[in-house]
């Protein structure tokens, strides 16, 4: 075990993480340079494009050290959007070191600050990294006296590299043997192994990756999982080397895969503990905790035909995201589909991304809401996060929403603009402190609910890019939610319903209904589009009817005639409108739920 070294790096968003692991695989001569590409751990399409990391990544890798020893270093990549913290804290449980990259431009940011205390947490030693030496408005010292003074780290260990362009990348690999320390494990104790990932495999079942801290696991050997209590014999073991290299066996310290046969996806929980059957170890690892959703959306089927299918896809994604929680749900508009949490926006918006180029899944998504807390006048307390679920107002005492303490980290001189957006954005309480020079933190208490939308993207705006985010649960506050319904034709839209803060609900109802007015086609009558809480009315849009020239065929004669025909078309189309059923095209539902609030 003292030849093994198992590190994750951890960053801000777009510091250079995923770019430092292909110069730490090229330099170890994990890959021919023939068959190398950019970005070599981020396996989907997706994360290429965004040119972000979804899915924590493990590769193992060889490295002769100065002193002439080889060693085993097994890397895993990090994702470093807010959205992923999960995923960070499950690779975190696997290993005894980080890296910490901070880019040399843009300096100590938010998540930077974040994972460095999940870090902490988890009594990791810290390499911190200084990325990017080689831009022009690259500043090392200023970077090295952030580190100090934002982080507490020591300044002086931080290495200065160039990971586009390789420069330093050994003194990094020298840093990760002599400054980070060797797993420790007993071998001879029964075997114990964290399973911190997974992923399906059509012909092999699901792919286990697991961090064995002691003992052994080896082919033909009866695996236990603590948790669900289901058992396997083990069909192969071995290492990730950009692809399964298979071995006898994985011992304590390692970082591998072990595939036993495992076809039913709910047998298995990311975060279990695999022992030996016949020789079980007394419990599990500790320090694993489940992800807490805190955004819920619906998603259907375009095609009622397809929900068997969508239902099998989910599966088989919530075996690779273990943030996931989902249940099933109907609706009257859309039929069946699911309700599901998740963790942010982003990790909503890839999620349905992946169904669609994965299983080539053709989704509607209901917009996302938060999880509040209502009590009613009978004393009874509830949990809501879908509004149909939501009880009559008249028997509402409160509701209570969650909130979150924002950390904003931007330069000086965009404080006035940010503490602007923070009131927009109903903070409740607002502090800033100076850290280094130039640079300033902001704290906010915000309603979770008031960023899942555009709060993010307008920080960056305000802030020429240079602003960063990052939030805690915090607790739950009173507020004055409403459920707003959209009527078409005067009958309400259930998977159009959605919960807001009463300031809020008519900019956004309006918002609904034109964009409905927009989508859905012209029929024989007048269709009224309104947005309404309870039985009040907050706007309205209105779909003109198509209208036949009933006096085309009057060509002259008595005034008296063309009005007979013009009120005998009136009471046609009065009657029409009270029998005459509204289609609403599938495009009109992802019309208004994929295009988010105007402000």
């Amino acid at each position: 075990m003292d030849h093994i070294r198992n590190f994750c790096i951890i960053a801000h968003i777009d510091h250079g993480k995923s770019t430092l692991a292909d110069r730490l695989i090229q330099a170890c001569g994990a890959i021919a340079e023939r068959d190398f590409r950019d970005q070599i751990l981020d396996s989907m399409d997706i994360e290429r494009e965004r040119g972000i990391t979804i899915k924590a990544a493990t590769i193992s890798l060889r490295y002769t050290a100065a002193d002439g020893r080889e060693y085993v270093l097994n890397l895993l990549d990090t994702p470093g959007h807010v959205d992923f913290s999960h995923e960070v804290r499950r690779s975190l449980l696997s290993c005894e070191g980080a890296l910490l990259v901070v880019d040399a431009s843009q300096g100590v940011e938010a998540q930077t600050v974040a994972n460095l205390f999940l870090a902490m947490e988890h009594e990791l030693a810290i390499l911190p990294i200084i990325n990017k030496i080689d831009l022009p408005s690259a500043d090392v010292d200023r970077i090295r006296i952030e580190i100090h003074e934002d982080l507490d780290l020591d300044p002086f260990e931080a290495i200065p590299i160039s990971a586009r362009e390789g420069t330093n990348i050994e003194a990094v690999l020298e840093g990760i043997v002599t400054k980070l320390p060797p797993p420790k494990g007993d071998p001879g104790a029964p075997a114990k192994a964290l399973v911190f990932d997974a992923y399906y495999d059509p012909y092999r079942g699901a792919v286990l990756l697991v961090r064995v801290f002691d003992g052994t696991i080896q082919p033909g050997q009866e695996v236990l999982f603590l948790h669900t209590g289901a058992r396997y014999e083990v069909e192969e073991v071995g290492l990730h080397r950009l692809g399964r290299v298979q071995t006898q066996s994985l011992g304590a310290g390692s970082v591998g895969y072990v595939i036993a046969g495992v076809k039913r996806i709910r047998d298995i929980d990311i975060g279990d503990t695999l022992t030996d059957a016949r020789r079980p170890a007394a419990g599990p690892v500790p320090g694993y905790r489940p992800a807490k959703p805190v955004v819920f959306s619906s998603i259907y089927p375009m095609a009622s035909d397809d929900y068997q299918d969508l239902a099998g896809a989910i599966e088989k994604l919530a075996l690779n995201d273990a943030a996931l929680v989902w249940e099933k749900t109907a609706s009257a508009a859309l039929g069946f589909g699911f309700r599901c949490g998740f963790l942010g926006l982003l990790h909503l918006d890839v999620f349905q991304e992946r169904l669609a180029r994965e299983y080539g899944m053709d989704l509607i998504l209901s917009a996302p809401s938060v999880r509040y807390h209502v009590t009613l006048k009978s004393g009874e307390n509830k949990e809501v996060d879908n509004p149909s679920d939501w009880p009559d107002p008249n028997g509402i005492e409160r509701v209570e929403e969650p909130y979150i303490k924002a950390t904003i980290l931007i330069p000086e001189e965009f404080i006035g603009p940010v503490m602007s957006l923070c009131r927009d954005f109903r903070a409740a309480s607002q502090n800033m402190s100076h850290l280094a020079v130039g640079r300033v933190e902001v704290k906010a208490e915000m309603p979770l609910a008031e960023v899942l939308f555009e709060f993010y993207d307008r920080l960056k705006n305000l802030t020429r890019g240079y602003g960063s985010f990052d939030y805690d649960p915090l607790d739950y506050r009173e507020s004055d939610i409403v459920r707003v319904d959209i009527l078409v034709n005067k009958e309400r839209v259930d998977a159009l319903s959605y919960l807001v803060h009463r300031e809020k609900a008519r900019s956004r109802a309006l918002h609904y209904c034109e964009r409905l007015a927009e989508t859905i086609p012209r029929h024989q009558f007048k269709i009224p589009i309104q947005g309404a809480i309870g039985s009040d009315i907050l706007c309205r849009t209105t779909i003109n009817p198509y209208r036949k020239d009933v006096l085309a065929k009057c060509y002259g004669g008595d005034i008296s005639r063309k009005r007979k025909l013009l009120e005998k078309q009136k009471k046609g189309k009065k009657r029409m409108k009270v029998v005459g059923n509204v289609e609403i095209p599938q495009d009109a539902f992802v019309a208004v739920l994929r295009t988010e609030k105007k402000s």
